[in-house]
């Protein structure tokens, strides 16, 4: 326990040096988690050349394995996590050269009430990091999924976000072919007739139940065209 706070305390600093002028919190929203499954990830041995899916609990709770047809796939998901989160571990994904990294981040910044440029910023970062890092791994950005209000146990934190998702929706698509990744819209193929997630996909209007991830996994499959392997 004393080393798990002593890990946190150590994240809250680097993340401090990060974002040394920040009015808002940049700390994923589960530090412990954050860190313990980092160093998880770090014991593991390294593995070139597979793709990596990478981003929060929505990307963790995923059997991308089973999903994708495909026992080689890294699960790179962290509940909680933010988009700083991702730049402060994206050493430990670059050094596997993956094949193709599917991201999908930015729902827990919002919640944080981060600025949308701020989340971009951070974005259109982790996208030149990984150019630059491991220039043959294809990146393909995922939009940000819609949300649900209706569920009695949807996230309080959560809540008025819709506006925000489609703006940086919208500026990760228009950016797609100049900073050299690959877009891929999930937000529109999970909406119902009134804008919201569709109730099936959802478990409490912000998280997916296994229908969802079905969904979502042929989504991938159809846009990435040759397929994933």
């Amino acid at each position: 326990m004393r080393v798990g706070i002593i890990a946190v305390f150590f994240l809250i600093l680097n993340f401090d040096l990060v974002a040394q002028s920040r009015t808002y919190d940049t700390l994923p929203n589960q530090p412990e988690h954050y860190v313990a499954k980092l160093a998880l990830f770090k014991k593991e041995p390294v593995e070139v050349g597979k793709i990596i899916m990478l981003g929060n609990s929505i990307t963790e709770g995923g059997n991308w394995k089973t999903l994708l047809k495909d026992s080689s796939i890294i699960n790179r998901g962290i509940s909680g996590d933010v988009t700083f989160g991702i730049l402060n571990r994206l050493e430990e994904v670059l050094k596997r050269k993956p094949a193709k990294i599917f991201l999908l981040i930015g729902i827990n910044d919002l919640s944080r009430n981060t600025p949308h440029e701020v989340i971009l910023e951070n974005l259109f970062s982790i996208a030149n990091r990984i150019k630059s890092g491991s220039p043959g791994t294809q990146l393909f950005i995922q939009s940000i999924l819609p949300t649900n209000e209706s569920f009695k146990n949807f996230p309080a934190n959560f809540k008025n976000k819709s506006g925000s998702i489609i703006i940086i929706n919208t500026q990760l698509k228009k950016y797609a072919e100049r900073l050299n990744y690959q877009f891929i819209d999930l937000y529109s193929k999970f909406l119902d007739s009134s804008g919201n997630m569709e109730v099936k996909f959802a478990t409490d209007g912000l998280h997916l139940t296994q229908l969802g991830y079905q969904h979502w996994a042929s989504i991938l499959q159809l846009e990435t065209i040759t397929g994933l392997k």
